[in-house]
């Protein structure tokens, strides 16, 4: 068995062995080689050569016998980042592979000069699409503890053992980028000859090595951080950065001293911090508040050499790349000892490892939640200093909340904890609702208590600075008429109409919902069909037959009355033609799915009416709003053709619709829009889930400012973008019938830094307007209640005292009141939408604490799998299909890989009914930590050949 490729492992052994390294596929290796036939692997590999220990395990591989083991091998090498291999192995065709020895060559033979030329640490920001986070990790390391050029030898080795095609081009990009010029030019100035002999150009013998590092040590590199364009100020230097003692010496020669140069009103936000307190900063959006939180962390890593433990924590992905790439940056041109690193989403890291071994960790905030519930981070107290940017979300079941409720619990419970400081960050603290200053100071009070903060540092002397470089846009309201009579609008709500009849008929739908007066096209609508789905997935009746077709007619024709729900909020919004794409869309995915008869008769009833509405969609009136918004944005161009404009929606479909919108008019094409939306759930239109590359991708282009390019002039954003993410060329803030609280207000205005900006909101709704103006009031109250509290710091610390006192009270009455057991009854998952039965409880296990797996093997009988458009590797887990309901069609989860097992079932429990056994009472359940039945932990010994074989 496996002969052909036995013998290819042995004929491309040398191919292979140039590339693998054993130690990054050793869980392949542990489960099918014994404990000393791995440590021998791993012992050459350490102590000889990687090359020899990748010969030695395709030699044990040519020895194996057992079934699947050639595909776990494929399977760990793509979750390994080894794609390139993965590839050449999978095809038997190295030809892609071979195609980059002429720059292996010219590597190795120039590597003597170029380990001398560059910084890898500074590299590293720009190389993670050709090395994975191990490789990164061990340079780092190798540069902090054994300097420079022992790091560029070992980016060099592993470089030279990168099996991704675009190594090379990546290399040339991070050089250019960190202005290495001359190791730059010593890589474009050589031309490897075909036999890799030769000697190097110009440049690369002993003198271009002598005049390199000359030119080394007398040239300053400057890097800039720019809050908006105008900012001159923000210089660093690539010196060592040595901050002094007091506070008032961050500032310094910033292309000498390598200090960051702050403004005055920045050194007054640091001032408290500096000092060890805990503190809340609270300043404008552009201020430069991550400039501020470098100059705390540099003077408590200098407070404190050797023992500083930072953590600087981000609410949303987008913002710790953000940040993490700013500290990255920073770091390694000032101060190249301190070691930073970042862990997000889905990244394999251990967290205790990353804090015991650099000084700062850029992380979002559940991971580090995910590590101390674990116990993999035993205690806070592991840390000196965390930052929580954004901090205003500290409130309720947050993140922040969850680390700093376990941060207050230990302070109150223990006399000799030694935990880190606190520092907070955010341009509002006007949280919660309020409607005077005494209203207003209590929410800010509750959020001290909850940051452990007795101290919120604004600028206070400094205010005359402050305002020259954060500039506040004017703000305007443009109300605009709504549609008068619209066709498109009556027959839409007619076949709802009719489609509400046909599901009465089927059930009493009015009594699965205590929600009255919903009115077509609205919030409240959505919201009473999120009710009735939820109570029709537990309808129950004698005849099992009849309940599962009841429930799946309400399924579909609730699904059905959702997405005219939406078409018609759409066409209030854009265009009448976008409504109809985004219900062509819908019914496009309806007839290539399920399409039972139920779907058949609501398919015919919208062909029936689709004639009609293109026609409307092509002749009929135009929006209002959309008339209004095209004025003022030809305006705007008009007078100043550098305008950046951000336009703010409420979803991720109007965000679509807008950019077809600009795109299909000839007036406005000019602006190339660009959309930035989450990561939420793809709705319709095509591209309406974007990735972090992407997003990107969106910014750059919106960023640059080099006229030639394909650049975007307008950004139209959901929420994504209120909060965090830097934007600085904006001059005009548009709110399309978006609003918020006051904290939302804010930020969004913020988003216009460039002097002379304004932010319009327009709306149809005068509610809407309203609603604006009210936060403009509660804006100046919050400033009110802040400067209140700041001028009784006594009282302040003693509500915040009793604040924490009672607090703690009511957690510990929860934690004092018996949990109610998990049964240990048997139980069904019946499939949501069509009450297919799918598996027992008996075989769910649960994994990691937080993955649950079927181990039942007929469950893919009554499923069907397709290919994952976007396999990924997680946890040990490697997903690679999405599992689908037979009869249906529902999502069911995902078929995962884990370790070294195969086809794993991946369950969603919002998919599902879940069935008691004996009692057929019926219950739904959201979220997994919210069953009421126990749930085994997964035992690897339950996987046999026997229990789990090889699916056909």
């Amino acid at each position: 068995m496996y002969e052909l490729e036995k013998e290819n492992l042995r004929r491309l052994s040398d191919n292979i062995a140039r590339f693998l390294q054993p130690s990054l596929i050793k869980t392949f290796m542990t489960a099918y080689f014994d404990k000393e036939t791995v440590e021998k692997i791993l012992s050459t590999e350490e102590t000889l050569s990687v090359t020899k220990a990748a010969q030695m395990l395709l030699d044990q591989m040519c020895y194996l016998e057992k079934v699947g083991w050639f595909q776990e091998f494929l399977d760990i090498l793509y979750a390994s980042e080894y794609t390139g291999l993965h590839k050449a192995i999978k095809e038997w065709n190295f030809s892609e592979l071979e195609e980059l020895d002429e720059h292996r060559k010219l590597l190795e033979r120039i590597e003597p000069s170029f380990t001398k030329l560059i910084k890898p640490s500074e590299l590293l920001a720009y190389m993670n699409d050709c090395l994975n986070i191990r490789e990164r990790e061990e340079i780092k390391a190798v540069e902090s503890h054994r300097g420079y050029i022992a790091a560029s030898q070992k980016l060099v080795d592993s470089l030279l053992r990168s099996d991704k095609h675009n190594w090379f081009k990546v290399l040339k990009i991070a050089l250019d980028a960190c202005r290495f010029d001359q190791a730059l030019e010593l890589l474009e100035s050589n031309v490897c000859p075909a036999d890799g002999g030769g000697t190097a150009a110009k440049g690369c013998g002993s003198d271009g090595e002598a005049e390199a590092m000359t030119t080394e040590t007398t040239t300053t590199v400057c890097f800039e951080f720019r809050e908006e364009p105008e900012s001159e100020d923000m210089l660093m230097s690539a010196n060592n950065m040595t901050p002094t003692e007091t506070p008032s010496k961050f500032t310094g020669e910033h292309d000498r001293s390598g200090e960051i140069k702050l403004r005055e009103y920045q050194k007054e936000l640091t001032a408290a911090a500096v000092q060890g307190q805990n503190t809340i900063i609270c300043a404008p959006t552009g201020c430069g508040k991550t400039i501020v939180a470098l100059a705390i962390c540099e003077y408590h890593l200098k407070q404190s050499p050797g023992r500083a433990k930072i953590v600087f924590l981000a609410t949303k992905v987008d913002v710790y790349e953000q940040q993490y790439k700013l500290f990255m940056k920073h770091f390694s041109r000032t101060d190249p000892s301190i070691r930073v690193t970042g862990m997000c989403g889905d990244m394999n890291l251990s967290v205790q490892w990353l804090v015991e071994n650099h000084d700062i960790v850029v992380m979002t905030a559940q991971i580090l939640v995910n590590a101390l519930q674990s116990g993999e981070v035993p205690s806070l107290e592991v840390l000196s200093l965390i930052l929580l940017d954004e901090c205003h979300n500290t409130t309720g079941k947050h993140p922040y909340n969850n680390i700093m409720t376990r941060y207050l619990d230990t302070k109150l419970t223990s006399s000799t904890h030694s935990l880190p400081q606190i520092v907070g960050l955010t341009a509002s603290v006007g949280i919660g609702s309020f409607k005077n200053r005494p209203e207003a100071e209590n929410n800010i009070l509750q959020l001290c208590a909850n940051l452990d903060t007795r101290v919120i540092t604004t600028v206070k002397t400094q205010l005359d600075e402050l305002k020259t470089y954060v500039h506040t846009p004017e703000k305007e309201f443009f109300e605009v008429p709504k549609h008068t009579y619209d066709p498109f609008i009556r027959i839409i709500k007619n076949i709802m109409s009719n489609i509400e009849q046909l599901a009465q008929r089927a059930f009493n739908i009015e009594s699965l919902s205590n929600i009255q007066n919903r009115e077509y096209g609205s919030q409240k609508y959505e919201q009473w069909i999120v009710s009735v789905q939820k109570s029709c997935r537990v309808i129950q009746m004698k005849d099992t037959d009849e309940e599962r077709r009841i429930c799946r007619e309400l399924y579909n024709y609730t699904e059905h009355l959702r997405k005219y729900n939406d078409a018609l909020i759409i066409n209030e919004d854009a265009r009448t033609k976008d409504a109809l794409d985004y219900l062509d869309g819908f019914f496009e995915q309806v007839r290539n799915a399920g399409y039972d008869e139920t779907e058949r008769k609501l398919t015919a009833l919208y062909d029936s009416q689709r004639p009609q509405l293109l026609h409307l969609a092509t002749e009929g009136q135009q929006n209002p709003k959309l008339e209004e918004l095209k004025f003022i944005l030809e305006e705007e161009y008009h007078n100043n053709e550098e305008t950046r404009t951000v336009l703010f929606v409420k979803t991720r479909a109007l965000a679509d619709a807008m950019k077809k919108w600009i795109d299909d008019t000839d007036s406005l094409k000019f602006l190339k829009p660009g959309v930035l939306i989450g990561k939420g759930r793809k709705s319709n239109f095509t591209g309406s889930v974007m990735t972090l590359t992407s997003k990107k991708g969106v910014l750059d282009s919106f960023k640059s400012t080099d006229q030639n390019s394909d650049q975007s002039k307008i950004l139209i954003a959901t929420s994504v973008a209120d909060e965090g993410i830097d934007i600085p060329q904006c001059n005009l803030v548009l709110m399309y019938e978006y609003v918020g609280n006051v904290v939302k207000m804010v930020q969004v205005r913020g988003r216009g830094r460039a002097q002379g900006s304004r932010c319009f909101l327009i709306s149809s709704s005068k509610e809407c307007i309203e609603k604006e103006r009210i936060n403009m009031i509660k804006e100046k109250i919050v400033e009110e209640a802040i400067v209140q509290l700041q001028s009784h710091p006594a009282e302040l610390s003693n509500k915040v005292d009793v604040l924490q006192r009672e607090d703690k009270a009511r957690r510990d009455h929860v934690s004092a009141s018996p949990e109610k057991p998990k049964t240990r009854g048997s139980y069904q998952l019946l499939c949501g939408k069509c009450k297919k039965f799918a598996c027992f409880s008996d075989d769910l296990r649960v994994v990691q604490e937080s993955h649950h797996i079927a181990l039942d093997r007929s469950m893919f009988e009554r499923c069907i799998t397709v290919p994952h458009k976007n396999p990924k590797t997680f946890q040990g887990f490697s997903k690679k299909e999405k599992m689908l309901c037979a009869e249906c069609k529902r999502d069911w989860g995902l078929i995962a890989s884990y370790l070294a097992i195969q086809d794993l079932p991946l369950l969603k429990i919002e998919s599902f009914v879940v069935q008691n056994c004996e009692t057929r009472q019926q219950f739904y359940f959201r979220k997994w930590r919210d069953v009421t039945f126990a749930i085994r932990e997964f035992d690897m010994t339950e996987i046999t050949p026997q229990t789990w074989p090889m699916r056909d």
